[in-house]
């Protein structure tokens, strides 16, 4: 059995980082959808009337885009060229190292079905499909600020009748009645916080989704510590992910859209802890993903995620002209807030123990940062010391402001951008000083 990395020395107080433990989980590929007829609207229109730059013509971009622009488009030229070659990746990479079936789900979104459908072909073993109707991209389905339906269930399995799958795809979140397209409720182009608030229902729903799997680990053989390797296995490699595979792994690959996709990976990161800034704005942080790009995770059960890889292409082979939607010039800054949103600042004051521990934690790390502690320094300015005393320093600053909340002594003033703490002061009643 091979030897885990080394960080569970640093963790011997943890017992969950026993050698002894069984970790199972279950390999999740998130891939965006290959180019649509729209990406290639967009990316003409930035091309002819120079957006971005001093000379742009926003009247002719907003007659072109008008024109041009479909509601629920199918991929370009080009992403039937990524399609192809995603499956000529995707196929021995599933049929060699999944179990089967191999759990497809995939947005409403004609796109991301043509995206997968070439995959979906071709596998020799079996595929469970789940059309998931929260899985659109932002804004949603309409043309013109008008909402249009989208596909109904009929539809769309009329669309992956060619799949090889035992049986027809299932619905999420679609209405009961299977001739209402996926986006019949819509009012109009979706608002970023209903965007927001589908990703947060998408997030918890994938989590409950895996969960019950990861519930049958003890009986099912394809769901195992892949952090183990047993004596029949020490020939394979882990970036190898073509080659046939002694034991074959539970497998979940996602198809779905570059901006909804990040708003669903922030959570995944954040656990449970993302937090919106501002009602209606960017989070300041995205992921970004080429046409086809993979983010690859590992889900070890109660919304525990490892991000292995992401936005890898592999299966593009380099190929610069195939590697569209994943460059500043897309578009993707414009999923950063502006500087009047992420720069008002707001100054707030109560005690310690009162904040909340996100603010805690960034007002410690301007104190490390910053703070002569008196004895070795700040974190930016050190006096000289063995790295034991380095050490021994860091958990003290750590434990400090935890004293102080215990205290009930200090009184924080914050200076908040957001969630962001830009400064901060500390009055101790007790002492009478600042």
């Amino acid at each position: 059995m091979s030897k885990g990395n080394d960080t569970k020395e640093h963790n011997s107080d943890n017992t969950e980082h026993s050698e002894s433990n069984i970790r199972p989980s279950i390999a999740i590929r998130m891939i965006r959808h290959a180019e649509s007829k729209n990406n290639e609207v967009y990316r003409k229109a930035r091309q002819i009337f120079k957006g971005g730059t001093p000379d742009f013509d926003v009247d002719g971009w907003n007659e072109y885009v008008d024109k041009h622009r479909s509601a629920d488009p199918g991929i370009s030229s080009t992403g039937v060229k990524q399609a192809e070659m995603l499956r000529e990746y995707l196929v021995p990479h599933l049929d060699n190292q999944s179990s089967h079936p191999v759990r497809i789900i995939t947005s409403p979104m004609r796109r991301t079905m043509e995206t997968i459908l070439p995959t979906l072909q071709n596998l020799k073993g079996d595929a469970q499909i789940i059309v998931n109707g929260l899985y659109f991209e932002s804004e949603g389905c309409h043309i013109k600020d008008q909402p249009l339906p989208g596909m109904n269930q009929y539809e769309i399995r009329e669309f992956l009748s060619s799949a090889t799958a035992s049986q027809p795809p299932s619905f999420v979140g679609f209405d009961e009645d299977p001739t209402m397209g996926w986006y019949s409720y819509g009012t109009g182009p979706e608002t970023r916080s209903q965007s927001e608030n589908r990703a947060a229902a998408f997030y918890t729903w994938l989590c409950d989704y895996l969960d019950l799997q990861l519930e049958s680990h003890d009986v099912d053989e394809d769901l195992f510590d892949a952090g183990v390797t047993l004596d029949d296995e020490q020939h394979e490699h882990d970036g190898d992910k073509l080659s046939p595979k002694m034991r074959r792994r539970r497998t979940a690959v996602l198809v779905g859209h570059g901006d909804f996709m990040s708003l669903v990976l922030k959570r995944i990161v954040t656990g449970f802890g993302h937090s919106v800034e501002n009602d209606g704005v960017p989070h300041r942080s995205a992921f970004v993903h080429f046409n086809t790009g993979i983010t690859e995770l590992e889900y070890f059960g109660k919304g525990r995620f490892l991000l292995m890889q992401s936005n890898s292409v592999p299966h593009l082979k380099n190929d610069l002209s195939l590697m569209t939607g994943g460059s500043l010039k897309d578009g993707w800054a414009y999923l950063i807030p502006s500087d009047r949103n992420v720069l008002y600042t707001e100054v707030t004051s109560t005690f310690a123990d009162e904040h909340e521990k996100h603010v805690l934690e960034q007002v410690n790390a301007l104190k490390n940062l910053y703070l002569d502690n008196g004895k070795r320094g700040s974190f930016l300015q050190r006096r000289g010391s063995s790295m034991s005393e380095m050490i021994e320093d860091r958990k003290e600053n750590d434990a400090s402001i935890m004293a102080d909340v215990d205290a009930g002594a200090e009184m924080i003033f914050v200076v908040k951008r957001g969630l962001q703490v830009a400064g901060s002061g500390s009055f101790y009643e007790d002492k009478r000083v600042m």
